[in-house]
């Protein structure tokens, strides 16, 4: 799209050889009788450069550069004064400080003009040029900051779904064992009480044979929910795997407040889970065996680990629903 320039004079004969001078100038030329017509096209188009005679009867140059410099769109382009009065210092003072950037006289000299011009319009190229390889940059830029913002998502991502269960979105097994290890330094450190609880859902393979899967990963859901609802936020809460779950107890103060906790913990999974099946909605009634073992600061984690896991099954082998600190072996 060619450059556009306007030519304001309020002298037909002016404009006629000021369009014939600047016909192969490569600037789509546009022209304006007076300052109101010029400021009418201003708001309508982005000109290169302005040929602004200097008197003219309803405002003068001065005037209209001063409101075109009110314009946001033209607060960059350049004005050159044509004038009669080229000599008069006191006038290019004013219109310099009005906004113009150079000053042609009356009778206008083809040559200067049109080297003028050039360059002006040389220059708007230029600028124009180099706007579009910054906008370039900018966009570059942004599609490079959303892609690194992308690459970040998805590796945060790729990172959570290594770590944690993709059903219930607890921490998986392996996450479970950083976290145990990071309970048993804490603990040494600082020289407090954590356990383990081992917990396995009684009921929930009747589930899965009398409602169908979906019905039985939506009960490990919910209760991946509660169990999630009841704890503190510096204990942890893991899914080992299938209806089996792993509870990282830290800051015990006594046995006593620690089993309350765990049979508090039972309640609560035992209550009603209001679900759909193959067959439709229906009510599920499950409770949970629990194994809870204290650290001892000589167990390592696969220890504990056991030790829990056979305080969990001696729960089962009690009737199940119910909760079983596992004794202290020295």
């Amino acid at each position: 799209m060619p450059p556009k320039l306007l030519v304001v004079d309020d002298t037909p004969a002016n404009l006629v050889a000021m369009r014939r001078l600047l016909a192969h100038s490569g600037a789509e030329i546009f022209e304006a009788h007076g300052g109101n017509e010029a400021l009418a096209l201003c708001l309508d188009h982005q000109f290169a450069l302005i040929l602004l005679d200097v008197n003219m009867p309803d405002m003068d140059g001065f005037e209209v550069a001063n409101l075109l410099g009110e314009i946001e769109q033209q607060q960059e382009t350049p004005i050159i004064f044509v004038t009669a009065a080229y000599a008069d210092d006191l006038n290019k003072l004013r219109g310099y400080r009005s906004g113009a950037v150079d000053y042609i006289a009356k009778p206008i000299n083809d040559v200067i003009l049109q080297s003028k011009v050039r360059v002006f319009l040389d220059l708007y190229a230029a600028r124009t040029q180099l706007q579009g390889a910054l906008d370039e940059l900018s966009e570059r830029n942004r599609q490079l900051t959303d892609e690194i913002a992308e690459r970040l998502r998805v590796e945060a991502q790729v990172r959570h779904q290594a770590t944690h269960d993709m059903l219930t979105g607890l921490p998986n097994r392996m996450l479970f064992h950083d976290r145990l290890r990071g309970a048993m330094q804490r603990t040494s450190r600082q020289n407090r009480h954590f356990a383990l609880a081992l917990l396995d859902i009684d009921g929930f393979k009747a589930i899965n044979d009398n409602h169908g899967h979906p019905a039985g990963d939506a009960l490990l859901q919910v209760v991946a929910e509660r169990l999630q609802q009841q704890l503190r936020t510096s204990d942890t809460v893991a899914r080992l795997g299938g209806d089996e779950f792993a509870l990282i107890l830290e800051n015990i103060d006594d046995n006593a407040a620690l089993l309350a906790r765990c049979q508090q913990l039972g309640e609560e999974l035992a209550r009603p889970y209001p679900l759909e099946g193959r067959n439709g909605g229906f009510e599920a009634h499950i409770s949970a065996s629990i194994g809870i073992a204290l650290w001892q600061a000589a167990m390592h984690d696969d220890q504990l680990i056991q030790t829990a896991d056979r305080a969990m099954y001696q729960a089962k082998a009690a009737g199940k629903n119910r909760c079983v600190l596992a004794e202290v072996r020295d």
